[in-house]
């Protein structure tokens, strides 16, 4: 029973529930509830479903989380970027808004959930970490102007196709000359509405004597109060029969509880994109997650979170869902809005039902352009231009990973960028460590510290050479290693001692440890004796199991001073 407790961390901190805590995760629902219901709506647009499934995607999801998640505030839901990569994924496989597509979403998720769970039982969470930030950020960003360029169709009231930005820009040109003018004319100012209420709502609130706390609040309810007045605005003026687009009618209810029926195809189709989807939703929500638990000093467990966002997504697919993950606009709206367990997306996930239920037919009237104004808005916030420039200055080949990620999106699609991306960051990692950094290095004046003597005035020995090595010893640098060392040597002639200093090696592996053998009796032929110093625990397992130290001409040393001054006494003698 302890066992089973373990993985449900609501029964650690339910038994403490206090009536203080339901008021806060109460209001927090109430703000977090009316946020929510036009991004479902419109994140469902996003990934190419009718906005309904994007109610659905906000229930079981958020009560499963309560059960399984560790993060106080984390929101769990459709996101704008996962969105889109199950519309990249489905749009190639199924018709658009036919049943087979809606099912494809499901099953997605119901596989984005296999992938999560089998990633929690096997620990892999750290296979995210091949995702580089440089690599993530450009691909928020390329998939924001992505997201900005798709929906931009729907702002305008034209008809657009493409496979990459190129494409969908260029039709969008093509189709200018018949945009629908009732359609761009609410559009556009929906869009203007939202950027002003961000830009300068906020001052005119505080301005108005409300509390900076609740002005925060109140701006991140603009899409709901520019989501009713436009419905509003269309139903009093029948704008339907002037061509603007409307969601049209949402059937009231909630969706029959069903797994989707999956076959061997089904997962040979959907398996990898499947695969993406879950490494980059668990970044997006780990990131999230560690954030505002670092603000409200309580940590997340990512191996749970892992669990937690399995369940998640597939309780999406048991209720006629798509894929989904923690949220960065919405968990912030939870924390701020003074959320003080998961219970509150429990709450707010019974929000979304009562919406369901019996509020969808508000939503009728509601024009799709609207909803395309709150999605660019909403997205805007992934891009970040500056990172790109940063990363150039800070780092060529993580600005190249950037970069390419960046066009692959763009030219191409969002699951060959991110996978350009991983493999360039992984391809120019191994190039860095294929020829790590090694330096000969001298003892600082008056210090029992050591430099490198190209940057620095330090004391050296005639008859001993000091080198430093600044990375781990692996097959792919071995070589590397065997050629450069000797090179150094022929440097100093006098040499009679090797001092092999190790503060920066965390692993060696077989090959590094031949040609370690290999210079080691190369040098010994030389007359020259290497030592080693600094090493650290692992590596001498590692070197102690191999019999590596059996065959060291020298000897091992606690630190580089030890060492120098000891072989210093032993040229002495």
């Amino acid at each position: 029973m302890n066992k089973v407790l373990a993985y449900l961390p609501i029964a650690q901190w339910l038994p403490g529930y206090q009536k203080t805590d339901a008021t806060q995760d109460g209001l927090a629902a109430i703000i977090v509830t009316l946020m929510l219901i036009p991004q479902s709506l419109a994140y469902a647009m996003v990934a190419g479903l009718p906005p309904v499934y994007g109610l659905y995607a906000s229930i079981l999801p958020l009560v499963v989380y309560t059960l399984l998640g560790t993060s106080k505030t984390l929101s769990v839901g459709p996101v704008a970027v996962v969105a889109l990569m199950t519309a990249e994924t489905l749009n190639e496989l199924y018709p658009l808004g036919s049943v087979e597509y809606i099912y494809g979403a499901s099953i997605l998720a119901l596989l984005s959930g296999a992938v999560l769970l089998i990633m929690a039982v096997f620990r892999l969470g750290f296979l995210t970490h091949f995702i580089s930030h440089p690599v993530l950020s450009g691909f928020m960003t390329a998939s924001g102007i992505l997201i900005i360029v798709s929906q931009s169709k729907h702002l305008l009231g034209v008809t657009s196709q493409g496979n990459n930005a190129v494409e969908l820009l260029f039709s969008l040109f093509q189709q200018l000359n018949v945009t629908n003018l009732s359609t761009a004319t609410i559009g556009i100012g929906s869009l203007l509405a939202l950027i002003g209420s961000r830009l300068y709502l906020p001052r005119c609130l505080i301005k108005m004597g409300t509390p900076s706390r609740w002005s925060a609040q109140i701006v991140k309810l603009a899409p709901v109060f520019v989501m009713l007045l436009c419905i509003a605005i269309v139903s009093l003026f029948h704008l339907q029969t002037h061509g603007v687009r409307v969601v049209g009618i949402i059937p009231s209810g909630l969706p029959a509880l069903s797994l989707p029926n999956i076959n061997l195809h089904d997962i040979y189709t959907l398996l990898p994109a499947a695969i993406l989807i879950s490494l980059v939703g668990f970044v997006e929500s780990a990131s999230v997650g560690q954030t505002l638990a670092a603000k409200s000093n309580h940590k997340i467990l990512p191996n749970q979170e892992l669990i937690a966002l399995s369940g998640a997504n597939i309780a999406s697919a048991l209720s006629s869902g798509f894929p989904v993950t923690g949220g960065l606009s919405r968990s912030v709206v939870n924390f701020d809005a003074g959320a003080s367990t998961p219970l509150a997306g429990t709450f707010t996930a019974i929000g979304i039902s009562l919406t369901a239920l019996y509020f969808t037919p508000l939503f009728e009237s509601l024009p799709q352009s609207v909803l395309a104004a709150i999605i660019i808005v909403a997205v805007s916030s992934l891009i970040d231009f500056k990172a790109i420039f940063h990363v150039w200055k800070t780092s060529k080949s993580d600005g190249f990973s950037m970069s390419l990620t960046v066009l692959g999106v763009l030219l191409i699609n969002v699951e060959i960028g991110i996978i350009l991306g991983v493999i360039s960051s992984i391809f120019l990692h191994i190039m860095r460590t294929s020829r790590p950094h090694i330096a000969v290095v001298g003892l600082l004046p008056n210090s029992q510290h050591f430099r490198n003597i190209d940057r620095y005035e330090v004391e050296t020995c005639a008859n001993i050479v000091t080198i430093r090595i600044d990375e781990s010893l692996y097959f792919v640098n071995a070589q590397y290693l065997e050629d450069k060392i000797p090179q150094y040597i022929v440097d100093y002639p006098d040499a009679k001692h090797l001092i092999l200093m190790c503060s920066g090696v965390n692993t060696v592996d077989v090959s590094a440890l031949d040609s370690l053998k290999k210079i080691i009796s190369d040098l010994k032929e030389r007359g020259i004796t290497v030592h080693l110093s600094e090493v650290k625990g692992p590596v001498m397992d590692i070197l102690q199991h191999s019999h590596f130290i059996e065959n060291l001409s020298g000897g091992v040393y606690i630190d580089q001073f030890t060492a120098y001054h000891s072989v210093k006494a032993i040229c002495n003698h």
